[in-house]
C-alpha cells in the first residue's frame, strides 16, 4: 500500500506476512462453493490462490502520523511467541521492525498503540522477548485496550474452562498464551490504559465499538475536514463477507452480533464514503466501498 497523506497526516501499512493462508471453508464456515466460483475471476490472484485454492490474506500493521503523535495499530503476531496450533505463527522470526524502520519510525517513536480487539494476530508485537522476559517492544508508548476486550481476556486467560465453547481446546490455549505473553507484561510495566467506547487519540481519531468478533473488538476512526478513514480491524476478514455481510469467520466469538456489527459497517462507510483500511487484505489494501458486483474498489481505482 502506498502511504496515504491527508492534512497533515501520513499513513503506512507495515507487513508482518501475507500469502495464501486458511482454506476458504475453514475460514469462512458457511460460505457456498457457488459464491466462491462467482467470483472468482476478480478474487485470484490476491484474495484466492489459485494453484493451493487458500484464501490470500495479510497480517499488517497500520502506522498514523499526525502532527504531534505516532500510533500503531495492531501489532500482528510477533516474533517467538508460542502458537502450536497456528504453525505458521509458532516461534516465527520476521524483519518486522526492519520495516517499521524503513517506515521512518522507531520503536522509540510510537506514541500509542491500538488493538482493535486481543487475538493472537493483532497483539504479538506488544511485546518482545529480552533476557528471557516478555518486556513492552514501544518503550515510550501507551497501549490502549478497549475495557471490554481487556476484562473479557482478561478472565478468559486464567479460566478453568471455555463456557462458551468458542473455540477448540488447542486455539483455546493459544487465545490464552497471547494474553498471557503480548498484554499482561504490558499491564504489568504500567503502560496500559483501559479506554470506552468513543475515546479520542488525538483530533478526529476515535475509537468506536464494533462487537462480535471479540466482545470488545472496535474499529479506529479518523475523521478530518476533508478526509475520512476508518480502520476496521477483524470487522471484515475478506472480500467475500463484503459480497456477503452474513459471513462471520470461524474465530468470532458470537457470529451473529459480528454479522449484524459487520452489515451496519459496511452501511455506514457506504454512504459516508470513508477510505477502510482492513486488517488483513493484501496489497493494495485500501479499499472505498460502493455498489459494484464486488462491492468495493481499490483506492485510487476508477
Amino acid at each position: 500500500m502506498q502511504p496515504i497523506e491527508a492534512e497533515g497526516l501520513r499513513i503506512d501499512r507495515v507487513v508482518e506476512s501475507f500469502g495464501p493462508t486458511f482454506p476458504p471453508e475453514m475460514l469462512l464456515p458457511e460460505l457456498r462453493p457457488e459464491l466462491l466460483d462467482e467470483h472468482r475471476d476478480w478474487l485470484e490472484p490476491h484474495f484466492l490462490d489459485r494453484s493451493s485454492g487458500l484464501l490470500g490474506m495479510s497480517f499488517h500493521s497500520f502506522v498514523i502520523r499526525t502532527r504531534s503523535h505516532t500510533i500503531l495499530v495492531d501489532g500482528c503476531v510477533g516474533d517467538a511467541k508460542e502458537r502450536p496450533a497456528f504453525p505458521e505463527w509458532h516461534q516465527q522470526r520476521t524483519p518486522y521492525l526492519e520495516r517499521l524502520r524503513a517506515c521512518g519510525v522507531g520503536t522509540e517513536d510510537i506514541d500509542y498503540v491500538f488493538c482493535t480487539h486481543l487475538h493472537p494476530d493483532h497483539v504479538g508485537w506488544n511485546t518482545r522477548l529480552e533476557g528471557g522476559h516478555w518486556v513492552p517492544t514501544f518503550p515510550n508508548a501507551e497501549y490502549l485496550f478497549a475495557r471490554t476486550e481487556w476484562e473479557h481476556w482478561s478472565a478468559y486467560a486464567v479460566a478453568d474452562s471455555d463456557p462458551e465453547a468458542v473455540y477448540p481446546p488447542p486455539v483455546r490455549e493459544v487465545m490464552r498464551a497471547c494474553y498471557r505473553d503480548s498484554v499482561s507484561p504490558v499491564v504489568a510495566a504500567g503502560q496500559s490504559r483501559l479506554v470506552e467506547d468513543g475515546h479520542e487519540l488525538a483530533a478526529g481519531i476515535w475509537i468506536e465499538s464494533a462487537p462480535g468478533h471479540t466482545p470488545g473488538n472496535a474499529v479506529l476512526n479518523l475523521e478530518l475536514p476533508s478526509f475520512r478513514a476508518v480502520l476496521s480491524g477483524d470487522v471484515v476478514h475478506h472480500p467475500l463477507q463484503i459480497v456477503d455481510p452474513t459471513l462471520s469467520s470461524a474465530f468470532c466469538f458470537d457470529a451473529s452480533l459480528a454479522r449484524t456489527t459487520r452489515s451496519s459497517f459496511l452501511e455506514a462507510h457506504r454512504a459516508k464514503g470513508s477510505l477502510v483500511l482492513p486488517a488483513h487484505f493484501p496489497e493494495p489494501t485500501a479499499i472505498v466501498l460502493d455498489d459494484s458486483r464486488r462491492g468495493f474498489r481499490f483506492r485510487g481505482e476508477d
